[in-house]
């Protein structure tokens, strides 16, 4: 495999459970957090969120990879929050990553190698691509602790149809992967031993794209999906013109 897939050794920052690796062209998040089940805590939020700030700032990676060790993905999220305040803070801080992730011109890769519930099947949902182990299991379970799981449903519509989605988090019983891939919420299924190897050849492939087209196809694509199709018919306009003449400049 070419060298800027390859991960290069790390270890997580004491206490933050999630090991963040830049190499050329690829940024890592691996969740590290296998004692409490690989959730996601406050300070992995604002680790997470502090590297796609700064890719949004200084644009220098071109794929992320999400990925866990462990026998889990992640079955969800801290809840610390003890007040009103504390709540909202943490609420908000959620809807601000998967906003900053889902908006990233980076090309995200999720890597479930196990288990993924709530937040962690919401995390993985939210990447362009989804590769997911044929033994995981999958699951929005807030409603069986009495908690619509809004920060889900704000999205999952676009991923797939209401008729299949809404008992998703309706009844939070699990689903395997194949049926997640058949009503839409995941790209790939395949041997959990084929994971990796998979998920290396998909980055490869998005690395031999040109960059700046890969970037604006990305934004078009998101973008055009909060607008009607008149709108992203004047848009498209603009949009063919700037990358032809970007296209035209790299001939010259």
């Amino acid at each position: 495999m070419p060298s800027q897939i390859a991960a290069a050794p790390s270890s997580p920052s004491p206490g933050t459970g999630v090991v963040i690796e830049r190499v050329p062209d690829v940024l890592s998040f691996t969740l590290d957090n296998g004692n409490h089940g690989n959730e996601v805590t406050g300070e992995m939020f604002d680790a997470m969120l502090a590297a796609l700030r700064s890719e949004a700032a200084n644009p220098a990676a071109r794929v992320l990879r999400i990925r866990a060790r462990g026998k889990v993905f992640c079955t969800g999220r801290e809840r610390a929050g003890r007040d009103a305040d504390a709540i909202r803070k943490e609420a908000s801080r959620l809807i601000e990553f998967q906003h900053a992730l889902r908006t990233s011109p980076l090309i995200s890769v999720a890597e479930v190698q196990g288990n993924a519930f709530g937040f962690g099947f919401g995390l993985a949902i939210v990447c362009d691509f989804v590769l997911v182990a044929e033994n995981a299991s999958l699951a929005f379970p807030e409603m069986r602790y009495g908690l619509a799981p809004s920060a889900i449903m704000a999205y999952l519509g676009q991923y797939a149809l209401p008729r299949a989605a809404f008992p998703l988090v309706l009844f939070g019983e699990p689903i395997s992967p194949h049926r997640a891939l058949q009503i839409g919420l995941i790209s790939q299924i395949g041997p959990p031993e084929h994971l990796v190897g998979e998920a290396n050849a998909l980055v490869s492939r998005i690395l031999r794209l040109d960059p700046d087209a890969t970037r604006r196809c990305k934004e078009f694509f998101i973008s055009a999906q909060q607008h009607s199709f008149d709108q992203n018919c004047q848009r498209a306009v603009e949009a063919l013109t700037e990358g032809s003449l970007a296209l035209l400049h790299k001939q010259k």
